[in-house]
């Protein structure tokens, strides 16, 4: 017999539905405004770090310069052409001067003033943009130096027409009157560059608000404020931007969930023709004039929010499935219990047979946990097992590395040592001790190697110094003989006799080569050309030595790995993949570099290093 549900009140179920959606709709909406808040916040702080690193590194740029006007103000020359500026021989030695000091401080221009603004000596004279001649009395800096000032100022040059940032200083005489000015202009297009690539958009705008830096060069000379003719009169009557138009970039200040925001046009060959809300982070630099701006487009945080509000939908989908069930079920329970009532003896014969049931289930679930708790016992051993396993194969790894790297000198000692036995049989005892002394310089190396392998991931503390290579070779021969004479390999020496000594450590130097030439011995072994030709080059100061094999060269697939820690084509126990790592970390000790190409046929593994410089050859 089924017993019917009470009848409930029409509209109650379509009431509670729409209160359910309502509660659905509100928590969704709470939970955006909260996301994106803090998506948003989270954003404004990574804008401020990022405007904090922008602003240090422009002050550090342009603290490299500013002390740059008074220090060439202060020499004699400068004294005496501000003193006699009509004088022909001074103004071609002053020309000259500032030319080297020009190229020195890696400036744009550095150029003399006198009191009327003319400009008489220049670093660029003898270029088409010469100063010399040029008036600039109605700059700035010129009027603040002057009158006893150190000037600043940032502009586009009247007669290069590059834009730049101007320090001044004033040149005085003995009387304490100022006879000429000294200004040092730099470059900035540099800084722009630097800027571009990255997530962050910077803007740099100066007191009247218009863009004089940016990493969007569509928004160059386009200014952040109304260009009221105010704004226009100041910036023309220094002519900062040289005649260039200026025009008002269609920005919006917006305020967007607690953060400033710029909503600023697309630049110029975006694809996206949208506008687009970037989290602005300001900051003023009070002695340059400038205030920084860094931009974080927002799409990217609003795509983070949306996803946030869609994760919480999908819960809010779950819970009210999971809702839905429960009250499917409570009804099926209330259904149920009503049919208890008129099934007792059917339920009572059900409850009996449950419990056999029951008995029997709980009997199966222990016997079940007893076999879990064995296999996890015996999980537990295995991976004890594997666990020791693991330490003793990293143990006869490290060791094989150990064997391998002071062998090689160890074989070299054993042969210097079967030569002084055979000298010592012969009377030849010079011979011998020389013979025996190699050995001892052997031994220590081998020490050292030891030192190598232990310290292979952290700078050593040697003092490095000059090292001839031609002498270095002769040791490095007779430590890889071996190795070579068991591959059938032949060493080829094409080193000039006029190469200059290169800075390094002799003993780390010496483990790169017997290194390098090792792995060329093992890549031609069993080869039909078994040639190994070690080179060595002076270039610009450096040192290229290039060791060729003429084996299978090196897969492009494993080509950017070959430098990696314990990565090795060898087979298991033939090496343990540090040998390449240590030779990299021990040529970027000695500041150099080292890369590895494919030849045909064969590969080529280059090592530059730096040329020791006169002082340590002298030593």
């Amino acid at each position: 017999m089924r017993i019917e549900p009470a009848a409930r009140k029409p509209g109650t179920g379509r009431w509670r539905l729409a209160l359910g959606l309502a509660c659905v709709a509100a928590i969704l909406w709470l939970g955006a405004q909260l996301a994106y808040q803090h998506y948003f916040r989270e954003g404004h702080a990574r804008a401020a770090t990022a405007l904090r690193l922008t602003v240090n590194a422009l002050n550090a740029d342009l603290a490299r310069y500013e002390v740059v006007p008074q220090l060439v103000g202060d020499l004699d020359l400068i004294h005496q052409l501000a003193a006699d500026p009509g004088n022909p021989a001074l103004r071609q030695q002053t020309n000259l001067w500032l030319a080297e000091q020009n190229e020195a401080v890696q400036a744009s221009d550095i150029y003399l003033i006198l009191p009327d603004g003319e400009t008489i000596a220049h670093s660029g004279y003898l270029g088409p943009a010469s100063f010399i001649g040029q008036n600039f009395s109605y700059r700035p800096y010129v009027i603040d130096a002057m009158v006893g000032g150190q000037g600043r100022f940032y502009g586009i040059g009247t007669t290069s027409g590059v834009r730049g940032y101007f320090f001044s200083a004033p040149v005085q005489d003995d009387a304490g009157r100022i006879t000429a000015v000294v200004a040092v202009k730099i470059g900035v297009d540099r800084i722009e560059a630097s800027w571009r690539g990255n997530q962050y958009r910077v803007l740099v705008t100066d007191p009247e608000g218009t863009a004089f830096l940016s990493s969007e060069p569509s928004w160059l000379y386009h200014g952040i404020r109304p260009l009221t003719p105010e704004r226009l009169a100041r910036t023309e009557s220094s002519r900062r931007y040289a005649g260039t138009p200026l025009a008002e970039l269609p920005m919006r200040r917006l305020e967007l969930h607690g953060v400033p925001v710029f909503r600023l046009p697309p630049a110029l060959g975006d694809d996206d023709a949208r506008s687009h809300d970037y989290i602005v982070a300001s900051e003023d630099m009070p002695g340059a004039g400038w205030t920084v701006h860094v931009l974080l487009d927002s799409a990217e945080l609003r795509a983070e929010a949306r996803l946030a509000v869609l994760s919480l939908a999908l819960l809010l989908s779950v819970a009210g499935f999971g809702l839905t069930m429960w009250r499917q079920r409570r009804a099926q329970a209330a259904e149920r219990l009503a049919m208890q009532q008129f099934a007792t003896a059917e339920l009572e014969r059900r409850v009996v047979e449950r419990t056999a049931d029951l008995a029997r289930v709980n009997s199966q679930l222990e016997q079940e946990i007893a076999e879990r708790r064995a296999t996890e016992a015996e999980l537990r051993a295995a991976q004890a097992s594997l666990v020791q396993v693991g330490k003793l194969a990293a143990l006869g790894q490290m060791s094989a590395s150990l064997s391998h790297e002071i062998n090689q000198p160890l074989a070299a000692a054993r042969n210097y040592a079967d030569s002084a036995a055979i000298l010592i049989e012969r009377g030849d005892y010079a011979r011998a001790r020389e013979n025996i002394a190699q050995i001892l310089l052997l031994v220590d190396r081998m020490a050292a190697i030891g030192k190598h392998l232990r310290h292979a991931a952290r700078k050593p503390d040697d003092v490095l110094g000059a090292v001839a290579l031609a002498g270095l070779l002769d040791e490095t021969r007779t430590i890889v003989a071996a190795r070579l004479a068991s591959s059938g390999a032949t060493l080829e020496l094409d080193v000039p006799a006029d190469l200059p000594p290169l800075r390094a450590g002799p003993t780390r130097l010496q483990q790169v080569l017997v290194n390098l030439i090792t792995n060329a011995a093992d890549a031609v072994e069993g080869g039909a050309d078994r040639r190994i030709t070690l080179s060595a080059r002076a270039e610009s100061g450096r040192v290229a030595i290039r060791i060729r094999d003429r084996g299978p060269g090196v897969p492009d697939a494993i080509a950017a790995r070959i430098f990696d820690p314990f990565f090795t084509t060898k087979g298991m126990g033939a090496g343990l993949g540090l040998g390449l790592s240590i030779t990299a970390n021990i040529v970027r000790d000695f500041g150099g570099e080292i890369a590895c190409r494919n030849m045909d046929p064969g590969a080529e593994f280059c090592v530059i290093l730096p040329a020791a410089g006169t002082a340590e050859a002298a030593a």
